[in-house]
């Protein structure tokens, strides 16, 4: 499938494929920059409860969580 960027950088996710991973108007996406693609992970209820569930006993989520709170405070 293709898509297009906007002048601001947005770009369109294809409806088959919100449909397909439950992407919604304000769901959130993790973009991760592997080093030679860009990935969008959907950060759906789904998608935190595989993570519980593969890591369960880990402290991974909390962790996850900490990281995520320092980006934003850097952020500000």
């Amino acid at each position: 499938m293709e898509t297009y960027a906007t002048q601001k950088g947005q770009i369109v996710i294809p409806s088959k494929l919100r449909r397909k991973y439950g992407i919604k108007a304000g769901t959130r996406i993790e973009v991760i920059d592997d080093g030679s693609h860009i990935v969008l992970q959907p950060i759906t209820r789904e998608y935190i409860h595989g993570l519980r569930s593969m890591f369960k006993g880990k402290g991974l989520l909390k962790a996850y969580m900490r990281e995520k709170q320092r980006d934003k405070e850097h952020e500000k």
